[in-house]
């Protein structure tokens, strides 16, 4: 995305929106998303196809290891010419180019995000790509790429806000960069969210709640939360901001709120409210649940 900093500084200013294609309804809407996208910042989109060659289940006596290729390949082209499409019917004037890879899903999107402002794709697949970011091809994107992953599922609300979750750290400035373009960009609200959850001490006998002074607490992640919203506010004060701080799990407050949004956003690690948010249940939860579409954006080393 134009403008942003953390993991797309280095990026030139022209490089692409890419979207993994493998034929399915899914991966349509992100295309129809992605070419949207596209239009708003003025880049190009790149369609690509991953597949892997079968090691087995095909008689030599019937079809070589050649004709398997060209079959899977000129399947693969066709869903590109499908996918390129729905784009146009997005977006008409938006730059479109295709690549068909042989190369398994997780490796070739990996690949791809070092060229790409954005990797996009679907919250489903089939074929060559099945089960595309339900599982480990989600955690290897967010935890390996080189750019920020938008996974489109559920309804992206019409002139709903932007949310982005806050873990109060340096380390989510990435998503905030994001969060802020994707909000000016688009003329909406943006709900920052910073959450609190009861700590407790398990024992063989009993499990006991850690006295704190939430009063005092809450009080502490405001004021944080009001810091690193601070200089993002003076680069763009043009947008509404409210700030959110709430004591319960950070997957549900997300879910919550997103399901009035056009758009989540989380950061890839942090600490606090959001740790561990794309190891463990709270990225699953999202992956596999959010309401609209979900943007992680990782920290870059």
């Amino acid at each position: 995305m134009r403008g942003t900093s953390g993991s797309d500084a280095t990026k030139p200013p022209s490089a692409p929106i890419v979207v993994g294609v493998d034929g399915s309804d899914s991966a349509l809407a992100a295309v129809s998303w992605a070419a949207a996208e596209c239009a708003r910042h003025h880049l190009a989109l790149r369609l690509v196809h991953g597949f892997m060659l079968p090691m087995s289940g095909y008689s030599e006596m019937l079809i070589t290891g050649t004709e398997a290729r060209h079959a899977i390949e000129q399947q693969a082209r066709g869903r590109l010419t499908e996918a390129a499409a729905a784009a146009r019917a997005t977006a008409p004037d938006v730059e479109i180019s295709t690549e068909v890879l042989c190369c398994g899903a997780a490796g070739l999107l990996i690949e791809e995000s070092k060229k790409a402002r954005l990797v996009v794709v679907g919250s489903r697949g089939l074929g060559t790509v099945t089960g595309l970011l339900v599982g480990s091809t989600a955690v290897a994107l967010a935890a390996h790429g080189h750019s920020p992953v938008v996974v489109v599922r559920g309804t992206a609300v019409p002139g709903g806000p932007v949310v982005v979750g806050v873990d109060g750290s340096p380390t989510s400035e990435a998503a905030l960069a994001f969060a802020f373009e994707a909000a000016s960009v688009r003329g909406a609200v943006l709900i920052a969210l910073m959450t609190s959850q009861d700590f407790t001490v398990d024992s063989a006998y009993n499990v006991s709640r850690i006295a704190i002074d939430w009063g005092q607490v809450e009080e502490d992640e405001r004021r944080l939360l009001a810091q690193r919203l601070a200089g993002w506010q003076e680069k763009l004060p043009d947008i509404e901001v409210r700030r959110v701080v709430l004591r319960d799990r950070p997957a549900r407050v997300l879910m919550r709120y997103g399901a009035e949004a056009q758009l989540l956003v989380v950061g890839s690690h942090g600490h606090g409210g959001f740790a561990g948010m794309l190891i463990g249940s709270t990225s699953q939860a999202l992956v596999h649940h959010a309401p609209c579409p979900l943007a992680i954006v990782r920290t870059p080393k």
